[in-house]
């Protein structure tokens, strides 16, 4: 995990050179310092046991977290961008986490190295750094699955092929194809390079850290639809993309998680369309901004159009009530996931039927 994440600080040290900035040096000694460790933990703690259990897998996430988080936070405390450890690893722990709060009041202040590491961490983290691990890894251990269960959000994780490092490189193909695809798409709205990879980041870990300090509001109707719509996308189980791959799209629409998550995503936004009409303008301004947030908090990402405080309560409680619920079980979004609402609402329905 250690090696990794010092490779992975290799983009942000790349960045920092392209724009001849001086935290260039940060990200050196810190994937030196992560790298060192690693190596050290590779060499002195080998087992001969190739199993890995429940317990193990449990274990072992959330010590990796814990590691990375720790190791990531050294750029930003090395450079002096935030001298206070402790603020430096909330910052990392946000990001690497895709909770997207922040302890910055400034962020334009940040280097363009830090904001690009800042904003990785989001897409490092949004599908599961050990998801990762095992997509790159030649060899998994024997029942590596036990890592998918305890690094995946959702009730159940399903393999999609015999082997669980199978399964963890389909989830990042396909994570990986909607990023690109959702890059290309913010270029041709004319989006600045730079700004375009860190929002791309951010939709794709669904965590929200903006380069700019008013998130999203000050690029146009496209560069905020085509966010919407990648936010939401992210927001559903990535077995259902595996299964259009498949060309097994009955199937696919089949799944009542995915009919209850945009059924709710579309009245929601009605919901809250109506509620608010006339306070941003015209019918289309007050539906792009209705889109925008209940798309930004369903699944929970957290980018913003619009000051929503501002919002009548109503609409308020609306997005506070899609907070909770989250997006799909299976996808980088948060919440308690539409499968365990679903599961939820049967559940009372049944016991009030027999009742």
């Amino acid at each position: 995990m250690l090696l990794l994440e010092a490779a992975l600080m290799l983009l942000p040290l790349a960045v920092s050179l392209i724009y001849g900035e001086s935290c260039s040096l940060s990200f050196v000694i810190s994937a030196a310092a992560a790298a060192a460790v690693g190596a050290a933990l590779k060499f002195f703690c080998r087992s001969d046991s190739k199993n890995l259990y429940t317990r193990d897998g449990l274990a072992i996430v959330a010590l990796s977290w814990i590691g990375i988080s720790l190791f990531g936070a050294l750029p930003f405390v090395i450079s002096g961008s935030i001298p206070s450890f402790i603020d430096a690893f909330f910052e990392t722990v946000s990001g690497f986490t895709t909770t997207g709060a922040s302890i910055l009041t400034d962020v334009e202040s940040l280097s363009h190295g830090l904001l690009f590491w800042r904003s990785f961490t989001h897409w490092v983290g949004g599908m599961g750094v050990l998801v990762f691990i095992m997509a790159v890894m030649e060899k998994t251990p024997e029942r590596s699955v036990n890592i998918l269960r305890a690094e995946m959000p959702g009730h159940n994780v399903d393999k999609l092929t015999p082997r669980a490092s199978g399964t963890a490189k389909i989830l990042y193909y396909i994570y990986l194809a909607l990023t690109v695809l959702e890059t290309v798409l913010l270029l041709c709205g004319g989006m600045p390079l730079f700004d375009n990879i860190c929002i791309t980041f951010g939709s794709a870990g669904t965590g929200g850290f903006a380069v700019l300090p008013d998130s999203i509001a000050s690029y146009s109707p496209y560069i905020q639809w085509v966010v919407t719509i990648f936010m939401a996308l992210f927001g559903v189980n990535f077995s259902i993309y595996y299964l259009f791959l498949l060309k097994k799209p009955k199937q696919a629409l089949k799944s009542e998680e995915l009919r209850w998550y945009v059924g709710i995503l579309l009245g929601a936004t009605a919901l809250i369309a109506v509620n608010t009409w006339g306070m941003h303008g015209g019918a289309a301004e007050t539906i792009r901004h209705s889109a925008f947030q209940v798309s930004s908090i369903m699944t929970t990402t957290g980018y913003a159009t619009v000051d929503f405080s501002l919002w009548p309560e109503f609409s308020r409680w609306v997005l506070m009530i899609l907070m909770i619920v989250g997006a799909c079980a299976g996808s980088t979004g948060g919440g308690i996931k539409v499968s365990r609402f679903v599961l939820m609402i049967k559940s009372l329905l049944a016991g009030g039927k027999k009742l």
